[in-house]
């Protein structure tokens, strides 16, 4: 006789819960990786300049209180954590693509380098800052949570969110920039002010999110079943 406990009607291996877990963890990583990716770009909304990675690095922030809200603190932690273990090696694999000798008939490899090279501080710049601001955003959404009594997700949300996208912010830019012609305060305004915007706006997408995935399965995160409101 097999031991092995299964789920009546479940042939995968995987809950529903784990299921969708599994899917806003993926949209996490995702959203991380092509961000870093993509921020080689600098673009200008308006007056300020942000680079092209500010909107999906925005929605990683959403994932987190989507998690944070329904599977709880540790399972978020656990998914920052190995986000930051993909970026770290997803930047070795580039570096190594560059070092790798080229084709001598390809002739793109300082298009290459110069989208992919990066900087070295920049990189680094870049992982601190989301190690430190994505953990705050975790601690600081359960903190609020607990104050209002598992009510009111959309203080929490934006509360979190706009504490750690200032840290994100503040910690970037000084580390990656501080000690060169580049002036440190209007960039971290700017963007900053791009990304509160963004978070104001996804407000309803959390709601939706949270409501979509409480409707879907029932959570298996203590006081999951507390009120948003």
């Amino acid at each position: 006789m097999n031991s092995t406990p299964q789920m009546q009607g479940n042939h995968s291996g995987f809950s529903s819960d784990d299921k969708l877990f599994l899917l806003i963890s993926c949209c996490f990583v995702t959203l991380l990786v092509i961000s870093n990716i993509i921020a080689a770009k600098i673009i200008m909304v308006g007056n300020i300049v942000a680079p092209a990675a500010v909107l999906g690095y925005s929605l990683t922030f959403l994932a987190t209180d989507t998690m944070s809200e329904v599977w709880g603190k540790e399972r978020t932690r656990f998914v920052v954590n190995v986000g930051f273990f993909v970026s770290v090696l997803a930047a070795l694999l580039v570096r190594g693509a560059i070092a790798m000798p080229a084709a001598p008939f390809w002739e793109g490899q300082a298009e290459f380098v110069t989208v992919l090279g990066g900087n070295l501080r920049i990189t680094v710049a870049s992982l601190a800052a989301y190690l430190i601001s994505q953990h705050h955003d975790v601690w600081a959404f359960q903190f609020w949570k607990r104050k209002t009594g598992g009510r009111h997700l959309w203080l929490r949300n934006n509360l979190s969110t706009g504490v750690s996208q200032l840290l994100d912010t503040a910690l970037f830019i000084t580390l990656a920039f501080a000690g060169t012609a580049t002036p440190l305060l209007p960039m971290i305004l700017g963007q900053y002010i791009l990304k509160v915007a963004i978070a104001l706006l996804d407000t309803p997408l959390v709601y939706l999110a949270v409501h979509l995935i409480r409707k879907k399965n029932t959570p298996t995160a203590t006081g999951a079943n507390m009120t948003t409101r």
